[in-house]
C-alpha cells in the first residue's frame, strides 16, 4: 500500500448498520494500526440497500468528531452514498483501502447481492480502491466482535500486503463461534430466500405487507463454498469480481444467431 508525501495510509470505513453500530467500533480499532481512518457512515441503519443511491432527495454530511487520527463523518445516505461522498467530497486524496462493516447478520451465499455492506466494498472496486466486505453471523444489537475483529485484522495485513487485482473486491463472513477455526478462501453458495410477505391491516383499515422469509442453500453437499466453511466454524472469503459477463455463455449466444 503506497503513502503519499510521507503520510499514513488512509483508510475510509463505512457499514450499513449506522454509525452507532457496535461493528463499526471494532472495526476502527484494528484499522487504526495500519493508517490514518475515516468514518463515513449512514445516520441510521440502511441495511439491505445493496448498491442503492440517492437522487431524488439532498444529502447532508456532518463531522461528528476527530480524535487520534479517526475521523468520523455521519450522511443521510445509503453506504453507497457515503462512499461517492466521501471519495468526492469530503477527503482530501483517494483513500488507500476501504472497509465496510463490521456487519450484523450474515451476507453469504445470494445475500451478498442485497447487502449494503457488500454495496460499498464494489462501490470501492469500482473507483480501483481495494475494499473488503466484513460480516459476522449474529444479529443482536450486542454481539460480541471479538473473533471477528481478528479475522478482520487478519484479511486486511494481507491485502495491505498483497493488494488485490483491479476489479476485485472480497465479501468475508465470520461465524459466531469461540474460537473462530480460522479462515477459508471460498466460492458463493448457490441459494435463495423463500420469501414470504405478512398481510396486516392499519388503523384505516389499508392492507400492508412485511418482508418475512427463511434461507435455502441449494448445495448443502458442497464442500468449497462460504456456506460450507461458515457451518465448519471458519470464516469465509470470497473474491467478488465487478465484470457481471457470462464469458461461458458468448460462444453459444454467437451460434444461436443472436447477432445481427
Amino acid at each position: 500500500m503506497k503513502k503519499e508525501n510521507n503520510s499514513r495510509p488512509l483508510i475510509l470505513v463505512t457499514n450499513d448498520d449506522g454509525i452507532k453500530a457496535g461493528g463499526l467500533e471494532f472495526l476502527v480499532k484494528v484499522l487504526k494500526q495500519f493508517g490514518d481512518v475515516v468514518i463515513v457512515a449512514p445516520n441510521e441503519s440502511y441495511s439491505g440497500m445493496s448498491h442503492a443511491i440517492t437522487v431524488k432527495t439532498p444529502l447532508y454530511a456532518k463531522l461528528v468528531k476527530e480524535k487520534g487520527g479517526v475521523k468520523l463523518y455521519k450522511v443521510t445516505g445509503t453506504p453507497v452514498d457515503c462512499v461517492k461522498l466521501a471519495i468526492n467530497v469530503l477527503l482530501d486524496r483517494k483513500p488507500d483501502l476501504l472497509v465496510s462493516g463490521i456487519n450484523h447478520g450474515t451476507n453469504s451465499s445470494i445475500s451478498l447481492h442485497y447487502s449494503g455492506t457488500v454495496g460499498a466494498a464494489r462501490e470501492g472496486a469500482l473507483n480501483q480502491i481495494p475494499s473488503i466486505g466484513f460480516s459476522l453471523l449474529n444479529y443482536r444489537h450486542d454481539a460480541d466482535f471479538t473473533e471477528a475483529s481478528r479475522i478482520a485484522e487478519h484479511v486486511v495485513k494481507v491485502v495491505i500486503n498483497d493488494k488485490l487485482p483491479s476489479g476485485t473486491f472480497l465479501n468475508v463472513n465470520i461465524p459466531d463461534c469461540d474460537p473462530v477455526k480460522g479462515a477459508r478462501v471460498a466460492r458463493q453458495s448457490k441459494g435463495k430466500w423463500v420469501e414470504e410477505f405478512v398481510e396486516r391491516e392499519d388503523p384505516r383499515g389499508r392492507k400492508y405487507y412485511w418482508l418475512t422469509g427463511h434461507f435455502e442453500n441449494m448445495e448443502t453437499e458442497a464442500k468449497d463454498t462460504d456456506e460450507y466453511y461458515l457451518n465448519k466454524g471458519y470464516a469465509a472469503i470470497v473474491p467478488c469480481q465487478l465484470d457481471a459477463t457470462n464469458f461461458n455463455l458468448l460462444p453459444y449466444m454467437k451460434e444461436q444467431n443472436y447477432e445481427l
